[in-house]
């Protein structure tokens, strides 16, 4: 599904669950409030909630009732296992049609980004 059409709620979901497998939310740590990131994205907190719900519905974070959420134990890995299928099952065929349209293979393009790494 191209980012343009993906539900807000989805896109905040993706930038929550990014900063997880980042490790900047690691196994026990409590997410913003729905508030907060609310405010820091501009955006509806029934969104931002909505998008919570998501991650609590999959296990991945636990609520204390007036406390707060946490990132649960593994979540981390959960959400990269996802990630990856998703990528693998949805993103890296349109991905690799395309690089076919544009006469890109992957043997060109690995030896061009390594030539551009040692460049750096």
């Amino acid at each position: 599904m191209s980012d343009a059409v993906r539900p807000v709620y989805l896109k905040l979901r993706d930038l929550i669950a990014a900063a997880i497998i980042d490790g900047h939310y690691g196994d026990g740590d409590m997410l913003p409030s729905v508030r907060a990131f609310a405010q820091q994205q501009g955006a509806n907190p029934l969104t931002v909630a909505k998008a919570y719900q998501q991650f609590q519905a999959d296990g991945l974070v636990k609520v204390q009732r007036g406390v707060g959420m946490f990132v649960t134990h593994g979540a981390a890995e959960k959400l990269r296992a996802a990630e990856k299928k998703r990528f693998l099952e949805e993103e890296w065929p349109e991905i690799r049609s395309r690089m076919q349209r544009l006469g890109i293979d992957t043997r060109s393009l690995l030896s061009d980004q390594q030539l551009r790494s040692t460049n750096l």
